[in-house]
Order: C-alpha cells, then structure tokens, then sequence
C-alpha cells in the first residue's frame, strides 16, 4: 500500500494523450460494468506490426495514478499492450488514507462486485487498440490480492502475477478453478502477508494442481517496487521486474 501521489490520469473515452519517443502511444479507456463507468489507462507500440500480447494491470489501493501509468508505459516500451484497469469508478479515486481503506475494504466486504469489475475490465481487451488474444494479469499491493481473486474466478487467461499482494485465502473460496500458471512476488519482510500466507498459498496451489512459481526477496517489505516509498527496495525491484519479463515472455510470446 502507499499513500497518495498526483493523479496522472486524463479524461476522455479513448482520447490520446501522448505519443512519446519510439512510438509509444498512450491514452485513458472508459468503459462500464453494469452500466458504471470506469476509467482505465492504455499503452501500447504503435510502431510494431503486433505486440507481444496484453498485459493487465491492477491498481494499488489508491487508484489508477502515476505509478500504473508508468509502469503500462514501461511494458508498452518492451513491446507489450498495457492496460491499467480502474476498479472504482471513473471520478471514484480515493484522495486520503481513509478512503482508500473505504474503497477496497468495499470490494472485499463484496466479493461478487469485486469479481463482476474484475471480470467486466478483462473483457475490456477486446476494444483496446493494439490488445491481443493473449492476456497477462498482474497488480501490486491491493491489485495483488485482486490478481488472485481474478485467478480464483476462474478468468480466462495465460496467466497471473503478483507483486507483494495479500494472499490469504478468503473464507469459502479455493484455487480449484485457476486456469493458468501463478507467478508470485514477494518480500521476505512484507508485514501484510508474511512468510506463513506465502506458505499457504503454495500449498494452496499445489493441492489445486495449479502451475506456480514465486520468488521471494529477502529482507524485502511490502512496498518493495514503489519509487519513493520508504519500503522501496531497488534490488529486489529490478530483480522482480525481471522475473515478470521472463514470465511474460514465457506465457506470451
């Protein structure tokens, strides 16, 4: 989790907001899920003939803002579709602390909701300029945990990766339906999730006969890849960065 940062987000229904050095281009998505706006973020290389495939990516607990934005910017930059989703609606970003917890605390006290916003962004891919059959979902902090509620649904992908998400397991729910390999990454020190959640997780995922794999960043907390937070951790930030690489590369090209 982190807190607040100047929202980079624009407004307008795919409306181009920039097109950067090596064909970069980068524009806002609005979309609805049952008849609610959302406003999500896309970048993609306009220069390539077809990208390497789509990559979604799920908000931290304060919304899209800077951080998505540049990290879809960083994908688009290797070749890949990013779209960074919005699960709280358009004009819906939380501006404290306290609203943040309001926001997400919302979708895990529903997790139907949680799922159909889920669901309803995936299926957003198909009208993105540049997005391919192929689709990638991860998220960071809260859009992690929200990346293992997706896999938990059973959504339709190649596959799932979390960076220092929350892995416990709700009540009720279970690993049964995952349909595609589980990538997790993770700080040794991470004070949300510790070491015992991971060690459920796995195990989780290995009695549901579910492909995973994690690495772990010793003495890394929970924030590990957010620039300028006091958990950032620039090792462990570039070595999970590459781990992600290798895993997009592995279920996407």
């Amino acid at each position: 989790m982190r807190v607040n940062k100047a929202a980079g987000t624009v407004l307008g229904t795919l409306l181009f907001s920039s097109i950067a050095q090596g064909g970069i281009t980068t524009m806002s998505h609005v979309y609805e899920v049952n008849g609610v706006a959302y406003e999500g973020y896309v970048a993609y290389n306009s220069n390539v003939e077809q990208t390497r495939g789509t990559v979604i990516i799920i908000h931290d607990w304060n919304g899209v803002d800077g951080y998505e934005i540049r990290r879809a910017e960083m994908l688009a930059a290797e070749g890949y579709t990013a779209f960074a989703v919005d699960l709280f609606g358009q004009g819906n970003q939380p501006q404290s602390m306290e609203e943040n917890r309001q926001r997400t605390g919302e979708l895990y006290a529903d997790r139907e909701e949680f799922r159909a916003r889920l669901m309803g962004s995936l299926d957003q891919t198909s009208e993105i300029p540049g997005a391919t059959d192929k689709v990638v979902v991860m998220g960071y902090c809260f859009g992690g945990a929200a990346v293992l509620e997706m896999a938990r649904a059973g959504a339709d992908t190649q596959g799932f990766v979390s960076f220092h998400g929350g892995l416990g397991l709700p009540e009720g729910q279970n690993y049964d339906s995952v349909t595609a390999p589980v990538l997790i990454l993770h700080g040794s020190a991470d004070p949300v999730s510790g070491m015992q959640d991971l060690a459920s997780l796995l195990d989780a995922l290995q009695e549901a006969g579910i492909e995973h794999h994690a690495q772990v960043y010793g003495g890394a907390r929970h924030s590990y890849t957010v620039f300028g937070s006091g958990d950032y951790d620039l090792g462990a930030d570039r070595a999970s960065w590459s781990a992600l690489q290798t895993f997009l590369s592995k279920q996407l090209d």
